[in-house]
């Protein structure tokens, strides 16, 4: 390791220590930023402070980009050391901590929490803790894999710790475009037009006398576990790419196409990649994650520029990543979320924006977060960030799930993320149904006839047509209570099949 190469800045070289001498700088009571967007957490310091507190009776509020490794929010979690978390997770132990009450959620816009951070709704930031590639001259932190909320954190902290990753490669710096908007009444238009703008600088912005800490670490990201496509995924994405060339053939889409944004995870992965097949070698993606697909995209010659605040790869993607990094590099911007996950950027450019649902009702509200309605998966993370700003809005969802016992396809969703204002398109294997200009009564009749399994069909027809002989001519028909129990009979019997 080439240690002047890692820390250019003269005056905080006398600041490097251990991680379990930076764990002391975490007292109780503290709140914590912390870099990391699925990847580009960090690793060490959290490591450190879970071992020095873990019996000891402390807690920490943890606010982050997104999702953060395990060495985060499972060691956090399992230590019993958090009071609240603030915006999205992934992990088994932290999800079980809010699901039975010992930590505080908050289940928030991820392009809304950077601003409200510096409005001072969220309280005082104490410490940042972030991951960086180097430091420069002037102190500036160079991030890893993702930008996430990092740049607001160590604006808003009252002390920073970067721990130094040297198994990421020292080529990410230049990936980054960090810029920061300022707040009202000041604000100024955000100057991107095109995906391709880059508008800020290549680090994020500190004052070395906030550096507290450096610790250097060789901890790699836990890598993204994608399944290959399966037939489900393969359909879904043959009919979300039919619809998009009808789009064009209707004069409904430009030829040269608009940016796309994908979710996380296996479906919008395999979606994304069914983009290979179309004949464009012009995409744009202006999203968040920038998943696997996206490198094969690129490596197909199909990509101009891609726009997000996080590499999430496989370990497969990863090792291409970091074979090829100046070819994609060339290709690819980092931004702060605040920036990739920006309403007013979403819809100047007319991003087409894909998510990914646990439940769709027959009317287009979508449930992306909760499990029956009470129970927490994950977090709407910045699904509506894109969906209420999309050009055309799209989820994605398989029709049935637990080996088809379980309908995603439902008469009312048990928990609404996503309101029918806001959903234009929904698809699943069995079909495509295209909401918009669709009254509440042609919307169900749509979902249910292209999007519902075949074993689930027959009986949420039967309930759209006795809620509408029961209330008549109403605006949207539902039978509350039925739809209730359409819910609760998955928990009680261990069945939703009818």
């Amino acid at each position: 390791m080439n240690f002047e190469e890692r820390i250019r800045c003269n005056i905080i070289k006398n600041k490097v220590m251990s991680a379990e001498e930076a764990a002391l700088l975490i007292k109780d009571g503290m709140t914590i930023g912390t870099s990391g967007f699925v990847t580009g957490g960090p690793k060490a310091v959290p490591l450190a402070i879970a071992e020095r507190y873990k019996n000891e009776k402390i807690k920490l509020n943890l606010y982050t980009g997104a999702i953060v490794g395990d060495e985060l929010d499972g060691a956090f979690a399992r230590e019993g050391l958090v009071n609240k978390r603030i915006p999205y997770q992934t992990n088994k132990d932290m999800r079980n901590a809010i699901n039975n009450g010992s930590v505080k959620f908050i289940d928030m816009h991820l392009s809304h929490m950077p601003q409200q951070i510096r409005y001072g709704f969220l309280g005082k930031i104490d410490i940042a803790i972030i991951e960086a590639t180097a430091i420069t001259e002037d102190g500036g932190i160079i991030p890893t894999m993702s930008v996430g909320n990092s740049p607001t954190f160590v604006n808003m902290a009252d002390k920073v710790i970067v721990e130094i990753n040297t198994s990421q490669p020292i080529e990410l710096e230049g990936m980054h475009d960090i810029y920061e908007p300022k707040d009202p009444p000041y604000r100024e238009p955000i100057p991107i037009s095109k995906v391709s703008d880059r508008i800020g600088v290549p680090y994020i912005p500190c004052n070395p006398d906030k550096i507290a800490a450096v610790v250097f670490s060789d901890m790699k990201d836990t890598t993204l576990q994608l399944t290959s496509i399966n037939e489900t995924s393969k359909k879904i994405s043959d009919y979300l790419i039919d619809f998009l060339q009808t789009e064009i053939k209707h004069g409904r889409l430009p030829k040269t196409f608009l940016p796309l944004q994908s979710g996380i995870g296996n479906v919008a992965n395999a979606v994304l990649g069914g983009f290979i097949e179309l004949k464009y070698n012009n995409l744009n993606l202006y999203s968040e994650v920038i998943q696997d697909a996206v490198l094969d995209l690129i490596d197909a010659d199909k990509v101009e520029k891609v726009s997000g605040t996080a590499l999430t790869l496989s370990e497969e993607g990863l090792k291409r990543f970091y074979t090829n990094i100046n070819k994609y590099k060339e290709k690819i911007i980092l931004r702060p979320q605040e920036i990739s996950n920006n309403p007013e950027i979403i819809r100047r450019l007319g991003v087409i924006s894909i998510n990914t649902a646990i439940e769709v009702d027959i009317y287009g509200n979508v449930n992306s977060t909760h499990i029956l309605g009470t129970k927490m998966m994950n977090g709407i993370g910045g699904s509506a960030d894109f969906t209420r700003n999309a050009y055309i809005s799209i989820f994605a969802t398989p029709s049935t799930a637990k080996d088809d016992n379980i309908s995603c396809i439902v008469p009312m969703v048990s928990h609404v993320d996503h309101t029918e204002h806001d959903v234009m398109v929904v698809v699943t294997e069995q079909g495509l149904a295209d909401l918009r200009g669709l009254s509440p009564k042609e919307r169900a009749i749509a979902i249910i006839k292209n999007c519902a399994h075949p074993d689930y069909k027959d009986v949420l027809m039967e309930y759209y047509e006795r809620a509408i002989k029961k209330h008549g001519a109403v605006q949207t028909p539902n039978l509350l209570d039925e739809a209730f129990l359409w819910h609760t009979r998955y928990s009680n019997t261990g069945s939703m099949k009818i």
